[in-house]
């Protein structure tokens, strides 16, 4: 494995000048916008994420070039446009992560990871006066990634439990409230409202145990597939239709895909 710094100096280089000669020569990267490569650039991040959760090493190689591929081409409009470039793209980075790490280049003292944790959002809201601590979560993440941050940016300033086992008291108070209105059924709205806080309520205990509630659900989500595609393919063997079956039929084969 080639870990030479001038070697990966120069293969960085040779990217750019690729860039550099995609955007004058190819028409369809020529057409390209910072606004036409933002779903692109999401579709390659939820194919990094993909190869991170089948643990495909090879596969998380690609798609990383993917992404610098990505990043080097917004770079490239930033200098069109005269705007930014490469170089202040990474200079600013670099900045950012100095000026933030003081426990590695200033003389802050930290105990343990949460110490670094509070201190990075201490140091980011002194960055910017006008913003709040939960200002910097980004509007359009999905909504299980986005509580899971919004209470880790809360705990960095330390709002949280003292203890997180506390949290299932709160888990088993929403679920209660939950229950109610789902009997009396008196809204339709306040029973989604109430679902939102258990789901919220679990996320918050996912994150207090270290766990990636996404991750989590997606792989709960794969072992339903796995499952159901199982009982659809050894019925259709045997010339069954699911939609005619019984419950009790189909959860036979149910049983048999959990043993798998």
């Amino acid at each position: 494995m080639n870990n030479n710094r001038a070697e990966i100096l120069q293969s960085f280089n040779r990217l750019l000048d690729i860039m550099d000669e995609l955007r004058a020569k190819c028409p369809w990267d020529k057409e390209q916008t910072i606004e036409s490569l933002r779903t692109l650039t999401i579709e390659e991040t939820y194919e990094l994420a993909d190869a991170i959760l089948d643990k495909d090493l090879p596969g998380i190689c690609e798609e990383l070039g993917d992404i610098l591929l990505h990043i080097v081409f917004y770079a490239k409009i930033g200098q069109e446009k005269e705007a930014f470039t490469m170089k202040e793209v990474i200079d600013g980075i670099n900045k950012k992560l100095i000026y933030r790490h003081p426990h590695i280049f200033g003389d802050v003292i930290v105990g343990n990871a949460r110490e670094v944790e509070q201190n990075w959002e201490k140091i980011k809201l002194t960055e910017q006066q006008e913003k709040t601590v939960l200002g910097g979560i980004p509007t359009s993440l999905p909504a299980m990634i986005k509580a899971y941050r919004i209470q880790d940016k809360a705990r960095g300033i330390g709002f949280d439990w003292d203890h997180r086992e506390q949290v299932w008291d709160k888990v088993k108070e929403e679920i209660g409230e939950l229950m109610a209105e789902v009997e009396t059924h008196q809204s339709d709205d306040r029973v989604e409202a109430e679902f939102g806080d258990v789901l919220f309520s679990l996320i918050n205990a996912a994150r207090l145990y270290q766990i990636n509630p996404e991750n989590a659900l997606e792989r709960t989500n794969l072992k339903f597939i796995h499952r159901f595609n199982y009982l659809e393919k050894e019925t259709m063997k045997k010339g069954l239709n699911l939609k005619n079956m019984s419950l009790e039929e189909m959860d036979r084969y149910w049983n048999e895909a959990k043993k798998l």
